[in-house]
C-alpha cells in the first residue's frame, strides 16, 4: 500500500518540480517599471509563433500595436526574457552608443562560450560573439567595400544576361512565362552566391535539380521536424542542449558545402588561379592578407546601405582558420539564398500590383540602357538610378525582417531622460520590432500602401534614420548590405529590360504570410506572370 502512495507522490514532485523550473523566472517583470506580456509555461509570450497561429512578423506588428504610447514593454520567449523596444531613439541609444553593453546576438544553438566546438553556425559571423566577433567584423569588412563590389559586379552581370536569355526562350512561344517567384528568385540567389562565393556555375534553369540548388533547399528547411525540435528544446533547456552540440546546418548539407570549399581553395591554390569572388577574399583573409581600402562614405551605395563602425573600420590582420573560412562561406550562402530571394519575391509582387510604379522605373532602366549604347552596365552607372535605389528602399521599408535581437553581456540601466529608469540585467535580451516600426504611420504615413516617393531626394529628410532598419543597426548590422544592394538592383534592372511584372489568376491579394517561427513569406506562394516586352 506504502509503495502505491509513494509513486503517484513522486511523479506529482517531478511534476511539480518541471513546472516550477519552467515558470519561475516569469515573474522577472513584475519588478520593473514597464507593461508585460503574459506567459504560458513552456511558451512564454510566443505561443501564437511557436504554435503556428500567426507568422512571426504579424506577432510583431500585433504586439507593437498593443502597447501603442508605451517606449519599452516586456514578455518570454519560452524561458528568455525579453524586453522590446518601441522608441527608435531608445533603440538606437542601446543598439549604437551604449553597444558595448549589447554586443552579442541571442544565443540559439549550442554553447558560445565553449572554445573547442564543433558546431559550423557559431564560427559564422552571426554566430560569434565578443572579441571573436570583432576581430571577424574587422577582418571580413575589408571584403565588401565599394571597391570589391565593382570587382564582382561583373560576375553578376554575366550571370544576369545568361538568366535573362534562358527565361525569355521559355517566354518565347506564349508570349509570357508564369513562375512562383519565390522559386524563380531563390534560383537567381542560388546561382549568384554560387558564382560570387564558391566560383561556380551551376544554372539553375537549365539543370533544375542541380546538386547546390536541392542541396541548398534542404539546409534552409527550417520546417524539418528535428529543426524545430532543437529551436524549441534549446529555448527550454539552453545549458542541456549547449552540451550536446547539434548544429543547425545538417550534416549530409555541411560535408558537401565543406568539400566543395576545399576543393575551390586547393585547385586556386595549386594552380595560382584568382577571382574576384568572396571565396578568394576569404583566401585572403585566411592568410591575414586582406587589407582595408580608404573609402570616404557609403555616398552612391544607396539609401538602405548601413555604414560600417568603427569595429569594422579597425585593422585585424588575424588570419582565419579554414573552419572559419567555410563558416563565413556558409552564412554568405544562408543570407543570400533565402534573405535576398525573400525581398525579390516582394519587390515582383509590388510592381505587379502598382503598375505605375513600374512604368516609371522601367523607364529609367531603359533611359539608362540607351545612354550606354551597347555598353555593358557598370557598378558605378547602376548607382546612378535613383528611382529604382526608392523603389528597393520602399520594399525593404515595408517587407523588412520582423525583429532584431541582442543580448545583454553586462547589467545595463536604461534611462530614457523623461523618468523611465531601469535596468535590464544581464543574460536578458532585447528585440527591436523593426516590422512594427516599418509600418507605424507616426514615421511613415499611410504605412501599407507602397509609396516609394517617400524615400525621394525630397521627402527623405522626413524619414527619422533610426526608424529604418532593414540592414539592422548599429555596429553589428549587416556587412553584406553593399552586396546585397547591388545583387537586387543589377537583377531587376536586366529584368525589366525584357520583361513586365503581371498578375494572374492564381496572384493572392493580399498575401497570406506563413505561420510560425520562420522568415517572411507567402503561404501558397506568389504566383506572377513575367511578360515579355516588344
Amino acid at each position: 500500500m506504502e509503495v502505491n502512495i509513494v509513486y503517484p507522490l513522486a511523479v506529482v514532485a517531478i511534476l511539480v518540480w518541471f513546472y516550477h523550473r519552467l515558470t519561475r523566472v516569469y515573474g522577472y517583470f513584475h519588478e520593473k517599471p514597464i507593461p508585460s506580456m503574459a506567459a504560458k509555461p513552456m511558451f512564454g509570450s510566443t505561443k501564437p509563433v511557436l504554435t503556428k497561429k500567426c507568422s512571426f512578423n504579424e506577432f510583431i506588428k500585433k504586439i507593437y500595436d498593443q502597447y501603442e504610447g508605451v517606449k519599452c514593454f516586456g514578455l518570454f520567449d519560452a524561458k528568455q526574457r525579453f524586453f522590446v523596444l518601441r522608441d527608435p531613439e531608445l533603440i538606437k541609444k542601446v543598439a549604437v552608443k551604449d553597444f558595448d553593453h549589447f554586443v552579442d546576438r541571442r544565443p540559439m544553438f549550442g554553447d558560445r562560450t565553449s572554445e573547442n566546438s564543433n558546431i559550423m553556425f557559431l564560427k559564422t559571423l552571426v554566430g560569434l560573439k565578443d572579441q571573436k566577433w570583432r576581430d571577424m567584423r574587422g577582418t571580413l569588412s575589408p571584403a565588401f567595400t565599394g571597391s570589391k563590389m565593382r570587382a564582382m559586379f561583373e560576375l553578376i552581370t554575366e550571370y544576369s544576361e545568361r538568366m535573362v536569355q534562358v527565361v525569355r526562350g521559355e517566354a518565347a512561344g506564349a508570349g509570357y512565362v508564369d513562375q512562383e517567384m519565390k522559386d524563380f528568385f531563390r534560383r537567381i540567389a542560388n546561382d549568384i552566391i554560387a558564382t560570387c562565393a564558391f566560383g561556380l556555375q551551376v544554372e539553375s534553369f537549365k539543370n533544375r535539380n542541380n546538386e547546390f540548388f536541392t542541396m541548398g533547399k534542404e539546409m534552409l528547411n527550417f520546417k524539418r521536424a528535428f529543426v524545430i525540435f532543437r529551436m524549441i528544446a534549446f529555448k527550454l533547456f539552453p545549458g542541456i542542449m549547449s552540451k550536446l552540440n547539434h548544429d543547425i546546418i545538417g550534416k549530409k548539407q555541411l560535408e558537401y558545402f565543406t568539400r566543395i570549399i576545399r576543393d575551390t581553395v586547393e585547385t586556386r591554390e595549386a594552380r595560382g588561379i584568382v577571382r574576384p569572388d568572396m571565396i578568394q577574399l576569404l583566401m585572403e583573409a585566411r592568410k591575414g592578407t586582406l587589407k582595408h581600402q580608404q573609402e570616404s562614405s557609403n555616398t552612391g551605395a544607396g539609401f538602405a546601405t548601413v555604414e560600417e563602425s568603427h569595429i569594422g573600420q579597425a585593422t585585424s590582420n588575424r588570419a582565419i582558420t579554414e573552419p572559419e573560412l567555410i563558416a563565413q562561406c556558409l552564412i554568405f550562402f544562408l543570407a543570400g539564398f533565402d534573405t535576398i530571394s525573400t525581398v525579390f519575391t516582394f519587390m515582383a509582387y509590388e510592381l505587379a500590383l502598382n503598375q505605375d510604379v513600374q512604368h516609371k522605373l522601367h523607364q529609367e532602366v531603359v533611359q539608362t540602357n540607351d545612354l550606354l549604347k551597347g555598353k555593358p552596365l557598370t557598378y558605378d552607372v547602376l548607382q546612378t538610378l535613383t528611382y529604382l535605389d526608392i523603389v528597393v528602399s520602399e520594399c525593404l521599408r515595408k517587407w523588412p525582417a520582423p525583429a532584431i535581437d541582442r543580448l545583454c553581456v553586462k547589467d545595463y540601466v536604461l534611462d530614457d531622460g523623461e523618468g523611465l529608469k531601469f535596468t535590464i540585467d544581464k543574460g536578458a535580451c532585447v528585440w527591436f520590432p523593426v516590422h512594427g516600426i516599418h509600418r507605424d504611420p507616426k514615421y511613415y504615413p499611410d504605412p501599407e500602401r507602397f509609396n516609394p516617393e517617400r524615400f525621394s531626394e525630397t521627402n527623405r529628410a522626413s524619414i527619422n534614420p533610426a526608424a529604418y532598419m532593414p540592414f539592422g543597426v548599429g555596429p553589428r548590422n549587416c556587412i553584406g548590405s553593399r552586396f546585397a544592394l547591388m545583387e537586387i538592383k543589377a537583377i531587376v534592372y536586366q529584368l525589366l529590360l525584357s520583361f513586365s511584372f503581371e498578375r494572374t489568376e492564381q496572384t493572392e491579394v493580399p498575401i497570406q504570410l506563413a505561420k510560425g517561427f520562420v522568415n517572411l513569406a507567402s503561404v501558397n506562394g506568389v504566383h506572377l506572370r513575367l511578360k515579355l516586352r516588344v
